[in-house]
């Protein structure tokens, strides 16, 4: 098979429609409590949301312009969207049968959603209050006729359209009401049984409040979904009022995607149709409930037996083994931190004792995504008004965190932090803080790294590592890093550190290759890698070389995969499985055997913030970072990679059609989070793992 073959890479649009598909089937997976079950449901509705909203839009824009643009996998824009409308329609009516079905559920549990005409005497007399008080204030109806122009509907605004008679004169009228954003989508409503009722419920309840004198004759409610994607002109003189602009301008985006209800008549749909202007757009007939991810708001219910048992992250015993002291502990020896088993407080203290302290002179920091109540800039502030000299690369192009970035970039900025937005071609995604302090034996830089953003709540579901070094190599590598983004200057005598988009795509292909040559040689060839996506058609063809010379490859590829595993004569050797369970698993962590029979510690260990993606190998500035620490080394290697590959309660193996089947559990069951939430620290946990038989192929030497 060549590798001009068409067939041989997996549509990358498609691919993550499969990974919505995983994420979805975790609503149906009754090893979950209910309302995590129901939290997984609405997250496949957001997940979709957001794929209309910035891959779906791309793709009509595409076809709008005429750009007939073909994938490697040999599909056009046209040809891609009509596979997505497809495929996204039998995944709606999914999420719909699963609503269903958990609906059904929780009444068993006493979480009922109820209707208008369910309401019993006091539920109604208390919700007549929340009406008139609530709601009546901020609803605004308006006619649809000739003389009211059509209104402006909100990206994942909510509409009803309402068919009344007029009783005075017999007349039938049409009303549109836009559900007020600022309200919560259901109400709980008083007593001890957990009955909600939605918005359009509540003002179904009372149409003759709102509209007096008139008799409802029939209803129907729709959605639209705009373009959100912001583009950056190069030529943009001023980052900052460049994106405040942009945002303001993305929420009256073009409408991608119209979401009917079931029962809208037909001049109601044609009318809204009209509001496209003409592009094409894609549309949705919904038979059931309207904004999946509006059902996030149920799980908030106070009923702990219906969710994951409580898991209260690890402070490192490392650090408080020094009695908190961040800097002597890693001066001490280098340390790792596997989150979210091991608190993230550990990234804030390390930032906080910085401020704090008067020995230390600066501090530089990437700012990804931070949240809303961000402990790290409260820090880096702090250092700024105690005197030292702090800077941040705050990335306003980190989508939907537009906003909460400039926000912060201005707190900071009064604070007298230095604040840098970096390339405006390329996105800062490096997740790198350093720390340089005054000591007795001369100044000293700690380091942390770290394969996911500061951001307390991701630190809290998402699995990242951390780690913590004062090595004086990685230091300065850590200085040109910072320089490459501030001042432009590119490194010239980085020893360790890799950066794309400079050199980590070489580097990538010097490993791969090495492989092959090992296998050429009969020495151990083999290639172990985690990441979130693995798109880039260059490394896939690469990999699919090294199968063929005979490198053993096994991927963790949580979201999208444009590889295709086990095809005859192309890539036996590959094996690919996704993991998607309580925690999300997002680590990028890459091996190479390096000609050692492993366990031993011969093999080459990298961690890192990209995926295998062209955007983070060519568009984004990223680290991958060689771990040389013996004890980090097996750490990574043995632990938290191993038990990655010997999942197999959460795990789905990738077929060559590009479908994935859950793999089968066989006689010993390992969960991967369970095991780590018993087992936070990862000091000495290495030799339970390696005594399992079911070690993958990689660890040749067992």
């Amino acid at each position: 098979m060549t590798l001009q073959n068409d067939n041989i890479y997996i549509n990358r649009e498609l691919s993550w429609i499969k990974f919505n598909e995983r994420v979805l089937s975790e609503a149906e997976n009754r090893n979950h409590p209910l309302l995590e079950r129901l939290r997984f449901l609405s997250i496949s509705g957001n997940n979709l949301d957001e794929f209309f909203m910035v891959r779906v839009a791309g793709l009509i824009g595409q076809v709008n312009q005429a750009i007939d643009v073909v994938t490697v996998d040999g599909m056009t824009p046209q040809q891609q969207l009509d596979a997505i409308y497809k495929e996204t329609d039998i995944l709606i009516e999914k999420q719909q049968d699963i609503w269903n079905d958990l609906q059904s559920q929780l009444e068993v549990e006493n979480i009922r959603i109820i209707t208008a005409d369910n309401l019993d005497r006091d539920q109604r007399s208390w919700l007549k209050d929340y009406f008139l008080n609530e709601l009546f204030p901020i609803l605004t109806p308006q006619a649809l006729d000739p003389s009211h122009p059509f209104p402006f509907i909100p990206n994942l605004g909510i509409s009803m359209v309402m068919d009344f008679e007029r009783r005075s004169d017999k007349r039938v009228v049409r009303e549109l009401l836009m559900l007020p954003l600022s309200s919560k989508r259901f109400v709980r409503l008083p007593g001890d049984k957990a009955d909600y009722i939605s918005l359009d419920n509540i003002i179904l309840a009372f149409t003759d409040l709102l509209f007096p004198g008139h008799d409802l004759l029939g209803y129907g409610n729709f959605r639209v979904i705009r373009d959100s994607d912001l583009e950056v002109e190069e030529e943009a003189e001023d980052l900052v009022r460049y994106f405040k602009s942009a945002i303001k301008r993305r929420r009256k985006g073009q409408i991608v995607r119209l979401e009917l209800a079931d029962g809208l008549s037909k001049p109601v749909e044609h009318l809204l149709e009209e509001i496209g202007q003409g592009i094409s757009i894609s549309k949705s007939q919904i038979q059931g409930f309207i904004g999946i991810a509006d059902l996030a708001e149920l799980v908030s219910e106070d009923r702990n037996d219906l969710k994951f048992i409580n898991f209260t992250p690890r402070f490192p015993e490392r650090i408080r083994e020094y009695d908190g002291d961040c800097f002597a502990a890693i001066k001490a020896k280098d340390i790792l931190v596997h989150h979210p088993y091991e608190s993230f407080e550990v990234v804030v203290a390390f930032l906080q004792q910085a401020a704090a302290d008067p020995n230390v002179i600066a501090i530089k920091q990437t700012l990804y995504r931070a949240g809303r109540q961000s402990k790290i800039i409260r820090a880096l502030i702090d250092a700024a008004e105690a005197g030292k000299s702090v800077t941040a690369v705050v990335e306003l192009r980190a989508r939907f965190d537009e906003e909460q970035n400039i926000y912060w970039a201005d707190a900071l900025e009064r604070a007298g932090v230095q604040v840098v937005y970096g390339f405006i071609e390329l996105k800062t995604h490096a997740k790198v803080s350093m720390v340089v302090r005054h000591e007795e034996t001369g100044v000293t830089t700690y380091c942390h790294f770290g394969t996911g953003n500061y951001h307390p709540i991701n630190a809290l579901i998402y699995t990242d590592l951390s780690y913590f070094t004062a090595d004086p190599i990685l230091a300065n590598d850590a200085v040109q890093l910072f320089n490459y983004i501030t001042g432009y200057v590119a490194p010239n005598n980085q020893k360790l550190l890799k950066m794309s988009p400079l050199n980590m795509r070489s580097e990538l292909s010097k490993l791969i290759q090495a492989e092959v040559n090992n296998a050429k040689d009969g020495k151990p060839a083999a290639i172990w890698a985690k990441m979130n996506s693995l798109v880039d058609a260059n490394i896939i063809d690469k990999l699919y070389k090294a199968s063929q010379a005979g490198v053993q490859i096994d991927l963790v590829v949580r979201g999208i995969c444009c590889l295709r595993p086990c095809v005859a004569g192309l890539s036996d050797n590959i094996r690919v499985k996704s993991i998607v369970g309580r925690y999300l698993e997002h680590s990028r962590i890459w091996a190479f055997a390096n000609g050692s029979k492993m366990p031993h510690g011969g093999a080459k260990l990298y961690i890192s913030s990209a995926d295998w993606m062209p955007r983070n190998l060519d568009r984004r500035v990223e680290y991958m970072l060689p771990i040389e620490n013996e004890t980090v080394h097996e750490q990574i290697l043995e632990q938290v990679l191993l038990a990655n590959l010997i999942d197999n309660q959460q795990s789905w193996q990738l077929q060559s059609d590009g479908t994935y089947c859950r793999v089968k559990i066989g006689k010993k069951k390992f969960n991967l989070h369970d095991y780590f939430m018993n087992n936070p620290s990862l000091s000495g946990r290495g030799k339970a793992l390696k005594k399992r038989k079911t070690v993958p192929k990689l660890y040749l030497g067992d």
